[in-house]
């Protein structure tokens, strides 16, 4: 009803300003901000498994050194400033005066423990080690400088610390990742306090009015796990959350015209690839097509890998499955990212070009075998998969599907359980010897290579090539040696097969704004009261 002209003044404007304190429409006025996420998130331990929905909610209570803004470009964290001294020590001046949410003074005593907690973390499906390995020794002139020094020379240790988040000292040794998952353990220096986490349900965050840094604008974050995509969008839709990210391919457009939200999107970071086991000698989920183990592995010769990424139609998954929403992939990142490569692009696919090889490769009547995949962790993963098991069949791989919820597929992933799986990769460092090292790179837990491999592929000229890169103080020569690892990694050997790199989208409540982020982080502490 609307209200009576009679109405005195104050009392209209009394209601109205009821009306938005309660509005779910109005969230400036509430000082609330509830988010629906896409993925559960497997644990709030920041040094357990590196994966994108975990490190998306530690960052709102954890802090890096080095941090990344949404082109990926590097910014100071709770490091001030950063030089080389020489070509194997690092200085990092930590910024005064920043408090962890229980009030003690934040020093480089709690770095050097996290860097040693990190490696040690038992049962980690992705290990952050990844980007502490070339990290020799670590020491403190004073409370707020840091020495760090590298086995051989390591230009990307500014980048490598993005990965790495930080705990106070005090509770770093004997942390376990269920202490933190229970809230005891989940103090940080980050813009907001950890207040409550449902396994699988949701976060609630409140605002650290301690902060060092710009003060976010809400006082209470809601993160809800709502993994369902026409779910989230009903929700938003609704004003049930005032914002949502991984909206679905298929309701970008009809969102884009409804004058009650708005879409921010931006061209991601995430590889979309299928991984191979490429290591056993016989794999667990490959067969003949008569349902019989066979002798060999036939994800082991590099002629039925490229058999495979030649079966694929990247256009027709980028074009239909994701609706537009997705660029196909030749390579690790997309072209305009450091260390790429200008002579991979997108293979067209060649179906009579797969099956030749496949015949070369001692299969002419093909084999069969299992393809993994999530079904809530990537956008259309399901799709995309359904779509690829049709394709492999036409060039004569008897091809099944089983989806799982990603919580389970990382378990069993990490397990090295599958013969052949899609996956997606974020390069945390906004460069390409992150994918080559993580997922390429042959595992080695001394060197921290290999520690998302879960193919297990293998080639110590490869992995020579990688390491020397990683060393080249120059970057033009650097990111040109990566260049070439990737034409080895991915034209030559087929390590892994990319398929396309996601274009990531979040849906806002008209009156907010966030800018996409390549990395496709969803930060409370960046959205913000809009147009």
């Amino acid at each position: 009803m609307k209200p009576s002209n009679v109405l005195p003044g104050w009392l209209t404007a009394a209601a109205l300003a009821l009306t938005l304190a309660l509005s779910p429409a109005a969230p400036a006025a509430a000082q609330e901000l509830v988010v629906g996420l896409s993925t559960p998130v497997t644990s709030l331990d920041p040094h357990f498994h590196n994966l994108t929905p975990n490190n998306n909610v530690a960052d709102h209570v954890f802090e890096k050194l080095v941090t990344k803004d949404a082109k990926e470009q590097l910014r100071p964290g709770l490091a001030e400033s950063w030089k080389a001294l020489d070509e194997l020590t690092w200085e990092f001046r930590l910024r005064k005066g920043v408090k962890w949410h229980d009030g003690s003074d934040f020093t480089a005593a709690d770095v050097i423990e996290s860097i040693k907690r990190i490696p040690t973390v038992p049962n980690s499906p992705a290990s952050f080690a990844t980007y502490t390995r070339p990290i020799e020794s670590v020491t403190a002139p004073n409370p707020l400088t840091l020495r760090i020094k590298t086995v051989r020379p390591h230009p990307l240790l500014p980048n490598d610390l993005v990965a790495v988040r930080i705990v106070p000292a005090r509770l770093a040794a004997g942390a376990k990742t269920e202490e933190f998952n229970s809230g005891k353990l989940m103090v940080g220096t980050g813009p907001y306090k950890f207040k409550e986490y449902v396994a699988g349900d949701r976060v609630v965050l409140e605002r650290n009015d301690a902060y060092w840094g710009a003060k976010p604008h809400w006082k209470t974050v809601r993160l809800r796990m709502i993994p369902n995509g026409p779910a989230r969008v009903a929700a938003l839709l609704a004003g049930d959350v005032q914002m949502i990210e991984a909206v679905p391919t298929a309701d970008i457009a009809r969102l884009e015209k409804d004058p009650k939200v708005a879409v921010a999107s931006a061209v991601s970071n995430r590889l979309i690839y299928l991984h191979m086991d490429s290591d056993r000698n016989v794999s667990p989920f490959v067969t003949g097509k008569d349902g019989k183990p066979l002798d060999r592995n036939p994800f082991r010769d590099v002629r039925v890998r490229k058999a495979v990424s030649l079966a694929i139609d990247r256009f027709a998954i980028a074009d239909r499955i994701m609706e537009k929403q997705a660029q196909p992939a030749g390579q690790l990142l997309p072209e305009f990212f450091p260390g790429t490569s200008k002579r991979l692009t997108p293979p067209r696919q060649d179906l009579e070009a797969a099956r030749k090889l496949l015949a070369e490769a001692g299969y002419p009547n093909g084999f069969a075998v299992t393809l993994h995949a999530p079904n809530n962790r990537y956008i259309n993963d399901e799709k995309t998969a359904q779509a690829i098991t049709g394709m492999l069949n036409r060039a004569g791989i008897e091809t099944r599907l089983e989806a799982m919820p990603s919580t389970v597929f990382f378990s069993r992933a990490g397990k090295l359980e599958f013969s052949f799986f899609l996956a997606g990769w974020g390069a945390e460092t906004g460069e390409t010897s992150s994918p080559l090292r993580a997922l390429i790179g042959s595992f080695n837990a001394q060197t921290g290579m290999g520690q998302a491999n879960r193919g297990r592929f293998s080639d110590p000229g490869l992995d020579a090539i990688i390491l020397t890169a990683m060393t080249h103080i120059d970057d033009g020569k650097r990111n040109l040696m990566l260049a070439a690892a990737s034409d080895k990694a991915i034209g030559e050997l087929q390590a892994i097969i990319p398929v396309h790199y996601e274009v990531s989208s979040w849906g806002l409540r008209r009156g907010l704004a966030y800018t996409g982020r390549a990395d496709q982080y969803t930060y409370a502490f960046e959205v913000r009261p809009g147009k």
